[in-house]
């Protein structure tokens, strides 16, 4: 019989699963596990951890193996027991101890382990004179203590493992136990191969890594685990001063006894264990009453030590980094040629000198010297090196302060940088370091010490540390979960752009682009390939539109041209440049890759695996070599205007396979033609186009402030609740819609959604906005479906990962019958609305997808709610074929069991025979002693009890080893079943995409439908005018046109002054040219039109009494003074670039707005400019606009062209206080032209001295004289004389008025004849 166990508070005996997961930075003897017969019985059965009190016996010590990553965590150490004989102390003890040592602390002498070990006094029992310890391990044993070896400690506050880090430090004193047990060192019997003897490796120092400013300070219990979970080889990573200097033994209890067999522990013998080093248990400095002003000195004093030392360190070990040193992989220097700075050669000396782990950190380095390395040691991801002064810089974390091993002395303190932050904290870390443009390559553990034992064993492997693995690569472009990304609903796009390898010489000649962009996080692909002019304005188009986060780029192949246009449009992306060919692949190779992936996806499809399903987002087509997306075919079919797009594609796959994201991505990816691939022209395409200028000018997504949404045209009809919403609003109004029967059809569903349909989408939108961001959910999903990167079954992962993705899961579904439950009480409208797209998108089976049955299916599978809470899935009978068949075998041997009893009891003659089970052994037959005589020879005994004994039949022994085996394949088929029913859910991921959809839409149908009450005064639905492609003329007419944007309350005083405004069409000139005062509203009315134009074509009312157009094919806005330095382009250069774009793109049905054209320049050059092209867009493309300038010869000019309306912005003008004009601004648009900018208006407004006010006025007048431009009195309506023989007849007639006046005050006369003389005295000059 096995011996009893003594109480132990109900936690099993096994040992912490993490024991020695991260022991890879000291090279020990290899141990091998064998079990040994129990030793001898003590008081004192024998514990793990001690505190070290004299050194244990080395060869009595086992150490304990790791359960695998799968088994639940237990914290409960490894206990061999036994009973306990009387104690031998070395002294008779007579002291006698009472209550008042209760909740005192002390040490107990365990004789056995030869240790002390540390515990508090719970309670005293007066009858029997003993006292309650409960050890540090949650051990409790009642123990007289008059006659035990006991030390009192002292109290002292409980050490905190990681601190916070920050200016202020967040708390006013750290205390730890300050131990001084001297521990004899064992150096000399050190081992020359041993890992620990590398002095610049930061044997995992301190953990006094400071987690985020969210999170809690770990607590005790959490630093007890921790220290449990430190391996007995990793003891030595994980080391730290103690008081005085001295060195302390590691926490692992040493025990000489090893656990019962049937315990299914292995344990090492004491032949196994190398006792060639120990090293320090980790403990946090002391530091006595911090007060909280001094901290922050404190603090900035320690970081500047810390700076210094691990300089010096990296100055004498860590020479080969200097620039003139270094070398990379292939040892070229920088300013060789193809010198790689991504990778760094090693010094073989170097590399001698490094540990097992330290060369294995340093060989990942190496080659990824552009990345942060997250390197995985059991539960913690440490950062090493320069990684470590990035995580102390961008993440909070406090380096480790000292780094040394038993055999080491203290002054080999902190020289190496190392910091580091818990599992749990991984998403947090990396998302804000990829946020901050740092990319993050992720080294995972592949491999348990117990896998390594083993590996060694087998195989003669030499390793002595356990493999690992690079399993992902996070940089912005490729994020797919975060707490900020969660937050944020706008898509990061990854763009992979290249160029055709054309001479860039002429500036008229046409470049020709292939650009591939990806949101990973929805696994979006957008293709194709387009031409473009000189300047790239259908590529900057894209950038402004898309705003990639990264970018992906040829080395050295793009054109000056194109890479000044990536950094004007861009807002500082992270840029990866791929070698040609080998790393940006043309499209032979890219074809040849993809069709190899989705052969492998087929095959595995035919297998039974997840299907790629088809659909309307992605239909496939088979060739010779698999199947691929109809988009790739026919990219692959157009030849040569496919191939840079195919190429673009490649770029972006290899960069995605090194984040280990490329099939996972190809598997679920949602592939849409880019709209102006194919080169089709304007009248194939069915969107407007809005350039990067008009986007930028009319502040659709981004204001010119801050850079943020809030005043622009996106925020103002913002009013989704899902973020999947967000986003199609997004495309919708970069895309807005071109063909008049499109327009008019999204028109009919908003006004479906009004009216009486309003309360049931008010509805609508209160269910959907419990919703997650469904769309991105789908991809973690799909994407969990593959075994790869941090998935990979091969990945040891301590936290409950798939706890997280079932609940992810069940989200997931939960969310798909809301959608769908949403979507059915909002298809009542259909009886009341005749919108053809409502009926569609709400209609079973065409928009909406019929997929009740399978949410039925997932409905009855299992218990959502208790799957969730659990993080379990246990299956309902029928759902899982494999489960069930397991779960019916095990019935069938159970039923075997039942029935082999009653044979028993027949056989015996006795009814009460039963089964027990004790211990681990079940299924014992328990038969009356009485009996013993008939019981047959062939049964085997395994215990008794008084009255009864216990055996195993032969077909009981028979029955419980098919009962185990049953029992196995029933746990791998539990296992398994999350993975198989997401399978199941992948299988219909179209379905999935289109329910997500449909929800997006009916978002921003209602979104839409809502936003016009958000305006200020009337609104009405736009009248879309004809066909885009008729010979019709295009016109534009609006009553009462409001601003989309401004409000009264945004104004201040007043408000917003509407205006009626007509171009083209019947009886109206097709431009207006727009004149008025500095501060008039000029360009508030120019943007105001262009935005009313891209509501209507979005399918929204707009701010009107009434609203008439013809689709516009693109908007052109030129506004504002703004340069590019960083691309070489001034101010002026900027203006005509945009300017050059209208005048060579520009078609009748566009519509252009400039403002202020030729200011850039000087008055006769700008002035040339822009009446030149004022006359090219009048003459030559008769297309609609409106021109506001301030040379207002311009009037003159086309005072008499009916194709030009001349207008102004109404103002009053008086007598200001120092003689310049005070102007009232009335916002109000008259016809006419204004006869002068009044900008010493905007002089007094700014607040420029009167002086000058005075001085600026006259010289005003001065120059309007010069150009002719001075008006008599009463005259101020009439338009300024321009010829010189109309300049001389004014100067006659005026001098001829002053000779006839009668009376004349002697000043005015003398001031006017003045006047006259010094246009006398200009006009001779100019003649």
């Amino acid at each position: 019989m096995a011996p009893s166990r003594r109480q132990s508070n109900g936690r099993s005996p096994l040992v912490n699963q993490q024991s020695q997961i991260t022991s890879f930075f000291s090279k020990k003897n290899s141990s091998s596990p064998s079990p040994s017969p129990p030793p001898p019985l003590a008081k004192h059965t024998s514990k793990l951890n001690p505190i070290p009190g004299p050194k244990p016996n080395p060869s009595r010590s086992p150490i304990p193996t790791t359960p695998s990553p799968g088994e639940p965590k237990l914290k409960k150490p490894l206990l061999v027991i036994g009973q306990s004989p009387a104690p031998t102390p070395s002294s008779p003890l007579n002291i006698t101890f009472g209550d008042e040592v209760v909740d005192k602390r002390l040490r107990v002498y365990w004789p056995l382990d030869k240790a002390r070990y540390e515990g508090v006094v719970k309670s005293f029992d007066k009858v029997s004179g003993k006292h309650l310890i409960q050890y540090d391990d949650s051990e409790e044993e009642e123990l007289d203590l008059g006659k035990e070896k006991i030390e009192w400690v002292e109290e002292t506050t409980g050490r905190f493992k990681r601190l916070r880090r920050g200016g202020s430090l967040g708390f006013k004193k750290v205390v730890i136990d300050d131990e001084d047990d001297d521990v004899e060192d064992s150096a000399n019997e050190k081992s020359d191969d041993d890992d620990s003897s590398d002095e610049d490796w930061g044997k995992n120092a301190e953990k006094e890594v400071s987690e985020d400013a969210d999170e809690e300070d770990m607590d005790l219990e959490d630093e007890k685990e921790e220290e449990e979970e430190l391996g007995e080889e990793e003891v030595g990573m994980k080391t730290s001063k103690r008081k005085g200097g001295r060195k302390t033994e590691s926490k692992k209890r040493k025990a000489n006894g090893v656990a019962k067999p049937e315990s299914g522990k292995k344990s090492k013998t004491s032949a196994n264990v190398s006792t060639k080093e120990e090293f320090k248990v980790p403990s946090v400095e002391p530091v006595k009453k911090i007060e909280t002003d001094k901290a922050s000195t404190a603090d900035k004093a320690l970081v500047v030590d810390e700076l210094e030392r691990f300089g010096k360190r990296e100055a004498e070990k860590l020479h080969f980094l200097g620039l003139e040193v270094r070398r990379d992989a292939n040892r070229k220097r920088p300013g060789d040629a193809n010198y790689n700075p991504k990778t760094l050669y090693l010094p073989p000396g170097f590399l001698k000198s490094l540990s097992g782990c330290q060369r294995q950190w340093w060989e990942f380095k190496s080659k990824h010297m552009d990345k942060v390395l997250f390197f995985k040691m059991g539960k913690f991801y440490e950062l090493f090196e320069m990684d470590a002064h990035i995580g102390a810089k961008e993440l909070n974390l406090q380096y480790m302060k000292a780094i040394f091993t038993a055999r080491r002395k203290i002054e080999n303190k902190g020289e190496q940088p190392h910091c580091g932050f818990p599992e749990k904290n991984f998403s947090m870390n990396v998302e804000k370091l990829a946020r901050k443009g740092y990319r993050v390559l992720v080294v995972e553990q592949t491999e348990t010490p117990e896998q390594l034992e083993l590996r060694r064993k087998e195989k003669g492997a030499k390793d002595k540390v356990v493999k690992r693995e690079i399993c992902a690569v996070v940089t912005r472009g490729t994020l797919t979960d975060g707490e900020m990304l969660s937050s944020n609903p706008d898509p990061s796009y990854l763009m992979a752009v290249t160029e055709s390898c054309q001479s860039s010489t002429n500036l008229n000649e046409k470049r020709v682009f292939g650009m591939c962009a990806v949101d990973v996080a929805t696994s979006r692909i957008i293709i194709g390939q387009f031409e473009d002019d000189s300047e790239c304005s259908a590529l900057c188009c894209l950038l402004a539109e898309l705003r990639p986060v990264e970018i992906i780029k040829p080395t050295n192949l793009l054109s000056l041209e194109t890479e000044r246009a990536m950094l004007r449009h861009t807002r500082t992306p992270l840029v990866n440049e791929l070698v040609p060919t080998a790393e940006f692949w043309d499209a032979d190779k890219t074809v040849h890759e993809v069709k190899t992936i989705y052969k492998c996806i087929n095959d595995q499809s035919a297998a039974g695996s997840v299907d790629v399903g088809t659909g309307a987002a992605n239909t496939y087509e088979d060739d010779e070599l698999g199947c691929l997306p109809a988009i790739l075919s026919s990219l692959l079919r157009a030849g040569v205007n496919g191939s840079l797009a195919l190429s673009a594609l490649g770029g972006t796959l290899y960069y995605l396979k090194q984040a280990f994201l490329d099939v996972t991505l190809l598997r679920f990816a949602k592939f849409e033609l880019l709209p102006s691939s194919g080169f089709s022209s304007i009248a194939q395409t069915p969107y407007m186009l809005l350039d990067a200028a008009a986007l930028e000018n009319l502040e659709i997504f981004e204001n010119s402030g801050n850079g943020d949404s809030s005043g622009t045209l996106y925020a103002q009809l913002n009013h989704c609740v899902t973020a999947f919403g967000k986003r199609l609003l997004r495309t919708w109004l970069a895309r807005p819609l071109y063909h008049t029967d499109l327009i008019k059809e999204r028109q009919d569903a908003v006004a479906g959604l009004k009216g009486e349909s309003l309360s049931y989408a008010l509805e609508f939108r209160k269910a959907l906005s419990r919703l997650p961001d469904m769309e991105r959910l789908l991809a973690r999903i799909f994407a969990s479906s593959e075994a790869n990167g941090r998935n990979a079954h091969t990945v040891v992962l301590y936290e409950d990962a798939a706890k997280k993705q079932l609940q992810q899961f069940i989200s997931a579904l939960r969310g798909c019958e809301l959608m769908v439950q949403a979507c059915s009480s909002l298809s009542v409208i259909l009886k009341n609305v005749e919108s053809t797209q409502l009926h569609h998108l709400l209609t079973t089976g065409k928009g909406l997808p019929n997929i009740n049955s399978i949410l039925k299916h997932f409905k009855d599978a299992f218990d959502w709610v208790d799957a969730n809470n659990s993080g379990r899935i246990i299956p309902h009978k029928g759902v899982d074929l494999e489960y069930d068949s397991a779960c019916e075998r095990v019935k069938e041997i159970e039923s075997s069991l039942t029935k082999h009893l009653k044979e028993q009891q027949k056989l015996l003659g006795d009814s009460s025979i039963t089964y027990v089970t004790i211990g681990k052994d079940s299924y014992l037959l328990e038969v009356p002693e009485s009996l013993r005589g008939s019981v047959p020879r062939d049964y085997e005994l395994c215990s008794s009890k008084k009255g009864f004994f216990r055996y195993w039949t032969p077909s009981i022994k028979k029955f419980l080893g098919e009962l185990s085996l049953a029992e196995s394949e029933k746990e791998t088929a539990f296992k398994n079943i999350l993975l198989r029913l997401i399978g199941r859910f992948c299988e219909d991921h179209n379905k999935w995409r289109q329910l997500v959809s449909t929800t997006a839409e009916l978002d921003v149908l209602i979104s839409l439908a809502i936003a016009s009450d958000f305006y200020e005064g009337p609104t009405c639905r736009p009248r879309v005018l004809g066909s885009s492609c008729s010979n019709e003329v295009p016109c534009f007419s609006a009553k009462g046109l409001g601003h989309p944007i401004l409000r009264s309350d945004s104004l201040g005083k007043g408000a917003f002054v509407p205006n009626d405004i007509s171009i083209a069409g019947s009886g109206h000139a097709s431009f207006i040219l727009l004149t008025g005062p500095n501060m008039g509203g000029k360009s508030t009315l120019l943007r105001q039109v262009c935005l009313a134009v891209i509501l209507a074509q979005v399918g929204a009312d707009v701010p009107a009494e009434q609203f008439e157009l013809s689709p516009v094919d693109r908007i052109f806005v030129r506004m504002g003074s703004k340069d590019h330095i960083m691309a070489g382009q001034s101010t002026f250069l900027t203006e005509l670039s945009e300017t050059a774009l209208m005048l060579s793109s520009a078609t009748q049905h566009s519509l252009v707005a400039l403002d202020e054209l030729g200011r850039g320049t000087s008055t006769s050059d700008g002035q040339a400019i822009a009446e030149s092209v004022l006359e090219h867009f009048v003459h030559k493309v008769q297309c609609r606009g409106m021109f506001s300038t301030h040379y207002h010869r311009l009037a003159v000019d086309y005072r008499n062209n009916s194709k030009v309306s001349l207008c102004h912005m109404a103002c009053q003008v008086g007598k200001g206080v120092v003689g310049a004009e005070e102007v009232t601004f009335l916002y109000r648009l008259t016809p006419g032209a204004c006869p002068k900018s009044y900008g010493v208006n905007v002089a007094r407004i700014a607040g420029l001295p009167d002086s000058v006010l005075r001085t600026a006025a006259s010289k005003s007048r001065e120059f309007e004289a010069v150009y002719g431009k001075h008006r008599s009195k009463g005259s101020e309506d009439k338009l300024p004389m321009q010829s010189s023989l109309d300049e001389m007849v004014v100067f006659i007639r005026e001098l001829i008025s002053l000779t006839r006046l009668k009376t004349c005050e002697e000043g005015t006369c003398i001031r006017s004849l003045t006047q006259l003389q010094q246009r006398a005295r200009m006009l001779l000059h100019q003649h």
